[in-house]
């Protein structure tokens, strides 16, 4: 459908904005480019409707080169979307979302109809929304216009670039679902630039990873997850996305670094305060080196209270029987975890000095949400081959 060809983007001698890219979209594919800012990815997707020439190479669509295509010609055929929207203030919402149609003499009649049943499938009311304003619209909804008329044209190839980067997380989150939710039903060819990697995992049926003009990988969330090229797609993606065994993720990878402490000296009725003020039911109790001498728990710290006398942290700690160091397993903090009466297991180094925290909580997201695919988890907490992720948890015990 889409192919580039040894395209290669030159600004001035020896400054490449594109290097030698070499790509194929398939008809009906959702690609991603992503990458750091300056990576290359906007003047790519830019290339193929010839808003930026290319220095070198050849683009092709649906084997034809569009450099012998009119420019004019070649956008009314290609939707475009971009993170500023571009509505025009003076146009009503039907005339912003029928106006390729206008440009390509569409009869009016036959305008209106495709421009009421656009504002349907998003859920707008054309009675309603058809004769309203941009300014009469929230970003959201101004984003859904957008991405409606780069759509009234019925093109095969719709080109977005960042479109949802501006809007909260809420109405960005709800696009992106939007998104999926028309892809699935018009299966256009789809271009989508976004330097958020969640974006990218979310909506892409392939991820092109782009640093310095060029293509370091290119795969399925899936591949990119589970087989990272080298260390530059291992830090973009970030270590906590990786579908990966218990035996290779590491406590440091997961630990809660800075765990509420206090010196053994501090008063029950002080620790009482910083648990409250952290929102917790437990302190741990750490000397002027930063050595784990025990846990106080919250229990701990009433009887202290009743008790009518002014006990300090040392005296009412209980001790911790089970620790783990920062470079263990999760699965061997799993083993640990099982074994302890606090739901917690601080995380300490070779000398005893504590530098982290697990908590039964984070352990398990860890192995359901990181270590197995969501696709392989239903909503029951079952896999496909119907293991419980909880019971897998007990098995590891």
């Amino acid at each position: 459908m889409v192919k580039f060809e040894n395209v290669s983007k030159v600004y001035s001698p020896g400054t490449y904005a594109v290097r030698s890219l070499n790509l194929e979209i398939a008809k009906g594919e959702l690609v991603v480019l992503v990458g750091p800012s300056g990576c290359g990815k906007t003047t790519t997707l830019k290339m193929v409707n010839r808003l930026i020439e290319p220095t070198m190479g050849r683009i092709f669509i649906n084997g034809q080169d569009i450099r012998y295509v009119n420019p004019a010609k070649l956008r009314r055929q290609i939707g475009y979307v971009i993170q500023q929207i571009g509505l025009f203030p003076h146009m009503t919402i039907a005339q912003n979302v029928g106006l390729v149609l206008r440009l390509l003499n569409v009869p009016k009649k036959e305008r209106d109809k495709r421009v009421d049943a656009l504002l349907e499938m998003v859920g707008f009311d054309p009675k309603i929304y058809r004769n309203r304003y941009p300014r009469e619209l929230s970003g959201g909804q101004q984003q859904r216009i957008g991405v409606l008329r780069a759509l009234a044209a019925d093109p095969e190839i719709i080109l977005m670039d960042e479109p949802f980067g501006a809007l909260d997380p809420i109405t960005r989150e709800q696009l992106q679902d939007e998104l999926k939710k028309l892809q699935n039903s018009l299966h256009k060819t789809i271009i989508f630039v976004t330097h958020d990697m969640d974006e990218a995992i979310k909506l892409a049926d392939r991820i092109v990873v782009m640093r310095e003009g060029e293509i370091v990988q290119v795969g399925t969330p899936e591949e990119l997850l589970r087989n990272p090229a080298n260390d530059f797609i291992r830090e973009f993606i970030g270590k906590k996305r990786f579908l990966r065994s218990p035996e290779e993720v590491l406590v440091a990878e997961i630990m809660v670094e800075d765990p509420v402490t206090g010196h053994p000296e501090v008063g029950a009725a002080e620790a009482f305060q910083r648990m409250q003020r952290h929102q917790v039911n437990s302190m741990l109790v750490v000397d002027e080196r930063g050595i784990l001498k025990g846990i106080l728990t919250l229990r701990g710290v009433q009887k202290g209270i009743q008790s009518g006398e002014r006990k300090k942290a040392g005296e009412l700690m209980e001790p911790v029987t089970e620790t783990v160091t920062p470079h263990e397993t999760v699965l061997a903090a799993a083993r640990y975890m099982a074994k302890s009466k606090y739901g917690l297991l601080p995380v300490v180094d070779e000398r005893g000095i504590l530098k982290g925290l697990l908590t039964n909580a984070s352990l398990i997201n860890t192995l359901v949400d990181v270590l197995w695919p969501a696709e392989e988890i239903d909503p029951k907490g079952e896999d496909k081959n119907g293991s419980n992720s909880i019971e897998l948890m007990g098995n590891l015990s």
